[in-house]
Protein backbone atom coordinates (compact mmCIF):
# COMPACT_ATOMS: atom_id res chain seq x y z
CA UNK A 1 0.00 0.00 0.00
CA UNK A 2 2.84 2.50 -0.09
CA UNK A 3 3.83 4.21 -2.86
CA UNK A 4 7.56 3.36 -4.14
CA UNK A 5 10.19 6.47 -5.11
CA UNK A 6 10.65 6.25 -8.81
CA UNK A 7 13.87 4.06 -8.94
CA UNK A 8 16.03 7.13 -10.30
CA UNK A 9 15.37 9.46 -7.12
CA UNK A 10 16.27 6.72 -5.35
CA UNK A 11 19.43 5.85 -6.81
CA UNK A 12 20.35 9.14 -7.12
CA UNK A 13 19.40 10.03 -3.32
CA UNK A 14 21.94 7.38 -2.40
CA UNK A 15 24.41 8.32 -4.46
CA UNK A 16 25.87 10.38 -2.22
CA UNK A 17 25.92 8.35 1.02
CA UNK A 18 29.10 7.24 2.27
CA UNK A 19 28.65 4.22 4.68
CA UNK A 20 26.27 4.42 7.80
CA UNK A 21 26.50 5.84 11.14
CA UNK A 22 27.14 3.93 13.93
CA UNK A 23 24.11 2.78 16.80
CA UNK A 24 26.17 5.95 19.15
CA UNK A 25 25.59 8.62 16.41
CA UNK A 26 21.52 8.20 16.55
CA UNK A 27 21.34 11.65 17.64
CA UNK A 28 24.26 13.26 15.29
CA UNK A 29 22.97 12.77 11.29
CA UNK A 30 25.32 12.00 9.30
CA UNK A 31 25.87 14.55 6.71
CA UNK A 32 26.37 13.58 3.20
CA UNK A 33 29.40 15.42 1.50
CA UNK A 34 29.87 18.75 2.27
CA UNK A 35 27.33 21.64 2.54
CA UNK A 36 28.16 25.85 1.88
CA UNK A 37 27.00 28.80 2.36
CA UNK A 38 27.55 32.24 0.98
CA UNK A 39 26.15 35.55 2.21
CA UNK A 40 26.26 38.52 -0.18
CA UNK A 41 25.57 42.41 0.33
CA UNK A 42 22.96 43.44 -2.79
CA UNK A 43 22.99 46.72 -4.04
CA UNK A 44 20.88 48.33 -6.89
CA UNK A 45 20.95 51.85 -8.28
CA UNK A 46 17.52 52.33 -10.16
CA UNK A 47 17.82 54.14 -13.55
CA UNK A 48 16.23 57.95 -13.14
CA UNK A 49 15.42 57.72 -16.30
CA UNK A 50 12.12 59.70 -17.34
CA UNK A 51 8.77 58.93 -18.90
CA UNK A 52 6.80 60.51 -21.73
CA UNK A 53 4.78 62.64 -18.90
CA UNK A 54 8.12 63.80 -16.95
CA UNK A 55 7.54 61.04 -14.24
CA UNK A 56 9.70 58.23 -13.34
CA UNK A 57 9.63 55.21 -15.54
CA UNK A 58 9.14 52.19 -13.51
CA UNK A 59 12.04 50.40 -12.91
CA UNK A 60 12.68 46.79 -13.97
CA UNK A 61 14.73 44.06 -12.89
CA UNK A 62 16.54 44.71 -15.89
CA UNK A 63 17.33 48.26 -15.85
CA UNK A 64 18.94 48.05 -13.14
CA UNK A 65 23.03 48.75 -12.23
CA UNK A 66 23.42 46.29 -9.35
CA UNK A 67 26.81 45.05 -7.37
CA UNK A 68 27.19 41.72 -5.59
CA UNK A 69 29.74 41.96 -2.46
CA UNK A 70 31.17 38.89 -0.44
CA UNK A 71 29.98 39.13 3.08
CA UNK A 72 30.61 35.02 4.50
CA UNK A 73 31.29 31.78 2.63
CA UNK A 74 32.87 28.50 3.56
CA UNK A 75 33.43 27.87 -0.33
CA UNK A 76 36.48 28.25 -1.90
CA UNK A 77 37.80 30.92 -4.12
CA UNK A 78 37.18 29.43 -7.22
CA UNK A 79 33.79 27.85 -6.45
CA UNK A 80 32.65 31.22 -5.01
CA UNK A 81 33.42 33.34 -7.86
CA UNK A 82 31.56 30.81 -10.14
CA UNK A 83 28.82 30.66 -7.69
CA UNK A 84 28.51 34.92 -7.57
CA UNK A 85 28.44 34.65 -11.88
CA UNK A 86 25.25 32.46 -11.35
CA UNK A 87 23.50 34.55 -8.91
CA UNK A 88 24.19 37.61 -10.90
CA UNK A 89 22.95 35.89 -14.28
CA UNK A 90 19.83 35.40 -12.33
CA UNK A 91 19.38 38.78 -11.00
CA UNK A 92 19.99 40.57 -13.83
CA UNK A 93 17.64 38.36 -15.65
CA UNK A 94 15.12 39.60 -13.15
CA UNK A 95 14.82 36.14 -12.19
CA UNK A 96 15.07 36.58 -8.48
CA UNK A 97 12.71 38.64 -5.91
CA UNK A 98 12.53 39.79 -2.29
CA UNK A 99 11.73 36.80 0.22
CA UNK A 100 10.97 34.04 -2.28
CA UNK A 101 13.16 31.34 -2.72
CA UNK A 102 14.96 29.44 -5.20
CA UNK A 103 16.42 26.36 -5.63
CA UNK A 104 18.54 25.34 -8.71
CA UNK A 105 21.29 22.69 -9.47
CA UNK A 106 25.14 24.48 -10.09
CA UNK A 107 28.20 22.86 -11.08
CA UNK A 108 31.48 24.70 -9.40
CA UNK A 109 34.79 24.41 -8.88
CA UNK A 110 34.38 21.71 -5.61
CA UNK A 111 34.71 17.50 -5.29
CA UNK A 112 31.08 17.42 -5.07
CA UNK A 113 31.02 19.59 -8.46
CA UNK A 114 26.85 19.50 -9.08
CA UNK A 115 25.11 20.23 -6.13
CA UNK A 116 21.68 21.65 -5.56
CA UNK A 117 21.39 25.77 -4.68
CA UNK A 118 18.85 27.68 -2.53
CA UNK A 119 19.10 31.45 -2.93
CA UNK A 120 16.78 33.82 -1.52
CA UNK A 121 16.69 37.64 -2.19
CA UNK A 122 15.77 39.44 1.23
CA UNK A 123 16.12 42.85 2.90
CA UNK A 124 16.68 43.51 6.48
CA UNK A 125 13.87 43.41 8.74
CA UNK A 126 14.64 46.90 10.51
CA UNK A 127 14.94 48.41 7.04
CA UNK A 128 11.72 46.75 5.95
CA UNK A 129 10.02 49.04 9.36
CA UNK A 130 11.74 51.68 8.87
CA UNK A 131 11.35 53.28 5.19
CA UNK A 132 13.31 56.21 4.47
CA UNK A 133 13.18 58.57 1.29
CA UNK A 134 16.93 57.18 0.07
CA UNK A 135 15.61 53.93 0.88
CA UNK A 136 15.41 53.59 -3.24
CA UNK A 137 18.92 54.06 -3.62
CA UNK A 138 21.39 51.96 -2.75
CA UNK A 139 18.94 50.09 -0.60
CA UNK A 140 21.09 47.50 1.20
CA UNK A 141 19.94 44.13 0.60
CA UNK A 142 21.24 40.37 1.04
CA UNK A 143 21.59 37.76 -0.93
CA UNK A 144 21.69 34.02 1.11
CA UNK A 145 22.99 31.01 -0.83
CA UNK A 146 22.84 27.25 0.86
CA UNK A 147 24.61 24.57 -1.43
CA UNK A 148 24.56 20.67 -0.54
CA UNK A 149 22.92 17.42 -0.99
CA UNK A 150 21.34 17.73 -4.69
CA UNK A 151 18.18 19.83 -6.37
CA UNK A 152 16.07 17.47 -3.57
CA UNK A 153 16.78 20.65 -1.42
CA UNK A 154 13.37 21.61 -3.49
CA UNK A 155 11.32 19.42 -0.88
CA UNK A 156 12.83 21.90 2.21
CA UNK A 157 11.90 25.21 0.32
CA UNK A 158 9.48 26.12 2.76
CA UNK A 159 11.53 25.20 5.82
CA UNK A 160 14.74 27.12 3.97
CA UNK A 161 12.53 29.89 3.74
CA UNK A 162 11.31 30.21 7.58
CA UNK A 163 15.29 29.34 8.24
CA UNK A 164 16.00 32.86 6.18
CA UNK A 165 12.87 34.80 8.76
CA UNK A 166 15.46 33.70 11.42
CA UNK A 167 18.53 35.11 9.41
CA UNK A 168 16.98 38.33 8.83
CA UNK A 169 16.09 38.58 12.57
CA UNK A 170 19.89 38.07 13.51
CA UNK A 171 21.46 40.29 10.52
CA UNK A 172 22.73 43.67 11.97
CA UNK A 173 22.36 46.44 9.28
CA UNK A 174 25.17 47.57 9.25
CA UNK A 175 26.94 43.98 9.98
CA UNK A 176 28.38 44.90 12.84
CA UNK A 177 26.92 41.14 14.29
CA UNK A 178 27.47 39.04 11.13
CA UNK A 179 29.88 37.33 12.98
CA UNK A 180 28.32 36.86 16.09
CA UNK A 181 25.42 36.50 15.25
CA UNK A 182 24.45 35.55 11.41
CA UNK A 183 27.29 33.27 10.58
CA UNK A 184 26.16 30.73 13.15
CA UNK A 185 23.27 31.03 11.36
CA UNK A 186 24.77 30.50 7.69
CA UNK A 187 27.22 27.39 9.03
CA UNK A 188 24.40 25.23 10.79
CA UNK A 189 21.61 25.60 8.13
CA UNK A 190 21.64 22.10 6.68
CA UNK A 191 21.50 20.68 10.59
CA UNK A 192 18.81 22.94 11.36
CA UNK A 193 16.71 23.57 8.70
CA UNK A 194 17.11 19.82 6.69
CA UNK A 195 18.02 17.61 9.36
CA UNK A 196 15.12 17.90 11.97
CA UNK A 197 12.95 15.03 10.14
CA UNK A 198 15.85 12.61 10.36
CA UNK A 199 16.99 12.96 13.65
CA UNK A 200 12.97 12.09 14.88
CA UNK A 201 12.76 9.29 13.19
CA UNK A 202 16.50 8.37 14.65
CA UNK A 203 14.82 9.10 17.99
CA UNK A 204 11.38 7.66 17.67
CA UNK A 205 12.14 4.19 15.87
CA UNK A 206 9.50 1.75 16.15
CA UNK A 207 6.88 4.87 18.06
CA UNK A 208 7.13 6.78 15.11
CA UNK A 209 3.76 5.31 14.21
CA UNK A 210 2.16 7.46 17.00
CA UNK A 211 3.76 10.47 16.02
CA UNK A 212 2.02 9.97 12.46
CA UNK A 213 -0.88 9.32 13.49
CA UNK A 214 -1.05 12.55 16.03
CA UNK A 215 0.06 14.70 12.94
CA UNK A 216 -2.93 13.06 10.60
CA UNK A 217 -5.18 13.37 12.92
CA UNK A 218 -4.36 17.15 14.48
CA UNK A 219 -4.35 15.18 17.96
CA UNK A 220 -2.68 18.00 20.51
CA UNK A 221 0.83 17.33 21.35
CA UNK A 222 2.90 17.76 24.70
CA UNK A 223 6.49 17.23 25.00
CA UNK A 224 7.84 17.22 28.31
CA UNK A 225 11.68 16.85 29.74
CA UNK A 226 13.22 17.44 26.16
CA UNK A 227 15.93 19.79 25.30
CA UNK A 228 15.31 23.27 23.05
CA UNK A 229 16.69 21.67 19.60
CA UNK A 230 14.47 18.15 20.09
CA UNK A 231 11.31 19.68 21.43
CA UNK A 232 11.71 22.01 18.15
CA UNK A 233 12.22 18.99 15.92
CA UNK A 234 9.19 17.02 17.04
CA UNK A 235 7.36 20.13 16.38
CA UNK A 236 8.82 20.58 12.80
CA UNK A 237 7.93 17.22 12.19
CA UNK A 238 4.28 17.47 13.13
CA UNK A 239 3.62 20.60 11.07
CA UNK A 240 5.96 18.84 8.15
CA UNK A 241 3.33 15.40 8.29
CA UNK A 242 -0.10 17.34 8.72
CA UNK A 243 -2.31 17.86 6.51
CA UNK A 244 -1.96 21.55 6.78
CA UNK A 245 -2.67 23.58 3.51
CA UNK A 246 -3.79 20.00 1.60
CA UNK A 247 -7.11 20.04 3.39
CA UNK A 248 -9.98 22.61 3.80
CA UNK A 249 -8.56 25.43 6.66
CA UNK A 250 -12.19 25.44 7.94
CA UNK A 251 -12.07 21.49 8.48
CA UNK A 252 -8.72 21.65 9.76
CA UNK A 253 -9.59 23.94 12.52
CA UNK A 254 -12.94 22.25 13.20
CA UNK A 255 -10.71 18.80 13.46
CA UNK A 256 -8.60 20.46 15.97
CA UNK A 257 -11.02 21.40 17.93
CA UNK A 258 -12.94 17.95 18.33
CA UNK A 259 -9.74 16.40 18.73
CA UNK A 260 -8.77 18.83 21.44
CA UNK A 261 -12.63 18.14 23.08
CA UNK A 262 -11.73 13.62 23.31
CA UNK A 263 -11.36 12.34 26.57
CA UNK A 264 -7.76 11.51 26.37
CA UNK A 265 -6.86 15.39 25.27
CA UNK A 266 -3.10 15.91 24.44
CA UNK A 267 -0.63 12.90 23.55
CA UNK A 268 2.68 13.22 26.02
CA UNK A 269 5.51 12.94 24.65
CA UNK A 270 8.35 12.50 27.53
CA UNK A 271 12.08 12.61 26.71
CA UNK A 272 13.36 11.69 29.93
CA UNK A 273 15.08 8.64 29.37
CA UNK A 274 16.90 7.46 25.90
CA UNK A 275 13.79 6.99 23.85
CA UNK A 276 10.37 8.67 24.31
CA UNK A 277 7.82 7.37 26.62
CA UNK A 278 3.93 8.19 25.09
CA UNK A 279 0.87 8.42 26.67
CA UNK A 280 -2.32 9.08 25.08
CA UNK A 281 -0.98 8.08 22.16
CA UNK A 282 -3.14 6.34 19.09
CA UNK A 283 -2.03 4.47 16.05
CA UNK A 284 -3.44 2.53 13.09
CA UNK A 285 -1.97 0.22 10.39
CA UNK A 286 -1.57 3.36 8.09
CA UNK A 287 0.56 4.98 10.13
CA UNK A 288 2.80 1.44 11.12
CA UNK A 289 2.99 0.87 7.46
CA UNK A 290 4.95 3.86 7.28
CA UNK A 291 6.60 4.03 9.85
CA UNK A 292 8.34 0.64 8.78
CA UNK A 293 9.10 2.53 5.38
CA UNK A 294 10.47 5.44 7.52
CA UNK A 295 12.77 2.71 9.57
CA UNK A 296 13.73 1.51 6.86
CA UNK A 297 14.70 4.26 5.20
CA UNK A 298 16.94 5.44 8.16
CA UNK A 299 19.94 2.52 7.67
CA UNK A 300 20.69 5.05 4.88
CA UNK A 301 20.64 7.90 6.85
CA UNK A 302 19.38 10.42 3.76
CA UNK A 303 17.71 13.81 4.67
CA UNK A 304 16.33 14.38 1.52
CA UNK A 305 14.33 10.42 1.26
CA UNK A 306 12.90 10.77 4.20
CA UNK A 307 11.07 14.03 3.73
CA UNK A 308 10.59 12.53 0.27
CA UNK A 309 8.73 9.31 1.94
CA UNK A 310 6.79 11.82 4.18
CA UNK A 311 5.55 14.11 1.51
CA UNK A 312 4.32 10.10 -0.09
CA UNK A 313 2.70 9.39 3.45
CA UNK A 314 0.43 12.83 2.79
CA UNK A 315 -0.22 12.45 -0.72
CA UNK A 316 -1.62 8.74 0.12
CA UNK A 317 -3.68 10.17 3.17
CA UNK A 318 -5.47 12.55 0.78
CA UNK A 319 -5.74 10.02 -1.99
CA UNK A 320 -7.54 8.27 0.69
CA UNK A 321 -9.99 10.74 1.81
CA UNK A 322 -10.69 11.94 -1.59
CA UNK A 323 -11.62 8.29 -2.42
CA UNK A 324 -14.20 8.30 0.50
CA UNK A 325 -15.69 11.62 0.13
CA UNK A 326 -16.53 9.87 -3.57
CA UNK A 327 -17.79 6.08 -2.08
CA UNK A 328 -19.80 8.92 0.41
CA UNK A 329 -21.34 10.71 -2.66
CA UNK A 330 -22.71 7.39 -4.39
CA UNK A 331 -23.79 6.43 -0.87
CA UNK A 332 -26.21 8.53 -0.40
CA UNK A 333 -28.29 7.10 -3.02
CA UNK A 334 -26.72 3.48 -3.08
CA UNK A 335 -26.73 0.96 -0.76
CA UNK A 336 -24.38 -0.82 -2.51
CA UNK A 337 -21.91 2.17 -2.44
CA UNK A 338 -22.72 2.39 0.93
CA UNK A 339 -21.28 -1.35 1.60
CA UNK A 340 -18.16 -0.10 -0.24
CA UNK A 341 -17.59 2.31 1.71
CA UNK A 342 -17.31 -0.02 5.28
CA UNK A 343 -15.02 -2.07 2.98
CA UNK A 344 -13.09 0.98 1.99
CA UNK A 345 -12.54 2.21 5.83
CA UNK A 346 -12.15 -1.25 6.91
CA UNK A 347 -9.20 -1.79 4.68
CA UNK A 348 -7.57 0.95 4.38
CA UNK A 349 -6.06 1.29 7.43
CA UNK A 350 -6.88 5.09 8.61
CA UNK A 351 -10.39 4.27 8.77
CA UNK A 352 -10.58 5.95 12.37
CA UNK A 353 -9.19 9.14 11.26
CA UNK A 354 -10.52 9.73 8.25
CA UNK A 355 -14.17 8.91 9.43
CA UNK A 356 -13.10 12.00 11.41
CA UNK A 357 -12.40 14.09 8.70
CA UNK A 358 -15.51 13.83 6.56
CA UNK A 359 -17.39 13.87 9.13
CA UNK A 360 -16.48 17.60 9.84
CA UNK A 361 -16.25 18.05 6.29
CA UNK A 362 -20.35 16.69 5.79
CA UNK A 363 -21.37 18.39 8.91
CA UNK A 364 -23.73 20.87 6.86
CA UNK A 365 -24.99 18.21 4.77
CA UNK A 366 -27.65 16.10 6.18
CA UNK A 367 -27.60 13.11 3.44
CA UNK A 368 -23.80 12.85 3.57
CA UNK A 369 -23.99 13.69 7.52
CA UNK A 370 -26.53 10.50 7.51
CA UNK A 371 -24.07 7.99 5.69
CA UNK A 372 -21.10 9.33 8.43
CA UNK A 373 -23.55 8.21 10.94
CA UNK A 374 -24.34 4.68 9.56
CA UNK A 375 -20.46 4.32 8.81
CA UNK A 376 -19.41 4.71 12.19
CA UNK A 377 -22.01 2.91 13.80
CA UNK A 378 -20.50 -0.13 11.91
CA UNK A 379 -17.14 0.40 12.65
CA UNK A 380 -17.75 0.48 16.07
CA UNK A 381 -19.87 -3.15 16.19
CA UNK A 382 -16.80 -4.44 14.00
CA UNK A 383 -14.35 -2.84 16.87
CA UNK A 384 -16.27 -4.78 19.42
CA UNK A 385 -16.67 -7.84 17.82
Amino acid sequence: MLPALPDGDERELESSEEGGSGAGDERRPERHGSTYHSLYGYRSRRSSRRGADGGAEPDSPRGRDFSLSLLDTNLPAEAETELRGFIAKRLAKGAVFEGMGNVATVELSIPECKVGCYYCLFQQESLLETPTLESDINAPEYVVCFLGGSEKEDTFRLELDKYIQSLKLSLDLEQKTLETCANPYLRSWFENAICPIQRVVQLFQEKLAFLLHAALSYTPVEVKNADERTEKDISRFLAAASLQGLVQEGTMASLCIAMTEEQHKSMVVDCIGAQPQLHNAGSNRFCEDWMHAFVNGAEGGNPFLFRQILENFKLKAIQDINNLKRFIRQAEMNHYALFKCYMFLKNCGSGDILLKIVKVEHAEMPEARNVVTVLEEFMRETAVA
